[in-house]
């Protein structure tokens, strides 16, 4: 048998044509043997998980993760966007938007069915009623919503309800108009 020649030393002779696996095994060999010579055994001087790298980064213990729950494991859609808005400061514009989304959810199907939520601004939510009768009724049970609204969005997100009932039709046609009733005082 052939001498083998000093790690890092070109092969001569039959051992130069390796190919494949052989050639792989007699690289890793190599290098061990100037890690040895270098003074290290192998798997030492490896940095370890916490050093560097992306575990380092992550911050999480060292070894498998297990059967449990990991950061790595997929994730539902509305806790990132959860985490995304409070990181992002956006925590109090999601809430406003919650307001306006789930309305139905967050008053009940009955009030949704019959009045809907208009604007919200400097915490004043205005609501229009489909009529008088339930604009009426909305006042009364004023308080309720302001507590339904505040366990399902947030304290202070809204502090104040105006409710309106619907508008009358207006007789005021064109840039021009004349003071007082109008057109209404001919009528007889």
């Amino acid at each position: 048998m052939a001498e083998q020649p000093e790690p890092g030393e070109p092969a001569v002779g039959p051992e130069s044509e390796l190919r494949g696996v052989d050639l792989a095994r007699r690289a890793l060999e190599d290098a061990r043997a100037a890690a040895r010579a270098a003074g290290k055994s192998v798997g030492q001087g490896r940095a370890s998980p916490r050093t560097g790298g992306v575990r380092a980064l992550r911050g999480r213990r060292r070894g498998w993760s297990g059967s449990g729950p990991d950061d790595r494991d997929p994730q539902l859609l509305g806790a990132l966007t959860g985490k995304l808005a409070k990181g992002r400061g956006w925590s109090g514009k999601v809430a406003e938007g919650m307001v306006f989304g789930q309305w139905a959810k967050v008053v009940g199907e009955d009030i949704a069915s019959h009045a809907q939520p208009v604007s919200l601004e400097n915490g004043v939510l205005s609501v229009q009623a489909e009529s008088t009768a339930w604009a009426t009724q909305l006042r009364m049970f004023q308080s309720q919503m302001l507590a339904k609204i505040a366990a399902a969005v947030g304290h202070g997100v809204v502090k104040q309800l105006r409710i309106n009932g619907p508008t009358a039709p207006s007789w005021r046609k064109g840039e021009r108009h004349i003071k007082g009733r109008g057109p209404r005082d001919t009528y007889g």
